[in-house]
C-alpha cells in the first residue's frame, strides 16, 4: 500500500531564512514552492519539506542522507560553498572527513543551520 507512495521527508527549522539559504544556495536543491510556511524542495522525485517550528535542538544522529555516485566531486563543490564536515571521536575519518566502512561504502556528515545531522554516502559497487 504505502510502498507505492512518493516519500516525503520533513526536517524542522527554527531559522527559516538561514535554512532557505542553506538548502537552496549551499546544497543547490531545486526549490519547488512554499507550503504552509514550509520550504519544499524536489529531490529525485521526492519532496524535502523544511518546516518552521518555534524551536528545535541539534540532532545526535543522522536525520537525512543523500546517496550519490561521485562523493569526491560533491565534497569539493560543497566545501567551496562553505559546508563544514563533522568528525566523530572513534570514527576512522580520512583527511577529508570521509569514513570508509568495511564493505567500501564512503560517508561524510555535516549539519544544517539548526544542527540537523545530514550525510552524503557513496555506496560500494
Amino acid at each position: 500500500m504505502l510502498g507505492q507512495s512518493r516519500l516525503q521527508t520533513i526536517i524542522w527549522t527554527s531559522r527559516i531564512a538561514e535554512a532557505e539559504r542553506f538548502y537552496t544556495e549551499m546544497l543547490g536543491l531545486p526549490f519547488r514552492r512554499k507550503s504552509d510556511g514550509a520550504l519544499v524542495y524536489a529531490v529525485s522525485g521526492s519532496d524535502l519539506r523544511v518546516s518552521p517550528v518555534p524551536s528545535t535542538q541539534p540532532t545526535a544522529h543522522t536525520v537525512l542522507g543523500f546517496a550519490v555516485e561521485h562523493l569526491d566531486a560533491i565534497i569539493t563543490e560543497l566545501g567551496k560553498r562553505g559546508v563544514n564536515w563533522e568528525r566523530f571521536p572513534g570514527f576512522p575519518h580520512d583527511e577529508r572527513g570521509i569514513v570508509i566502512t568495511p564493505d567500501g561504502t564512503r560517508v561524510i556528515w555535516f549539519r544544517d543551520p539548526d544542527g540537523n545531522l545530514l550525510s552524503i554516502v557513496e555506496f560500494s559497487p
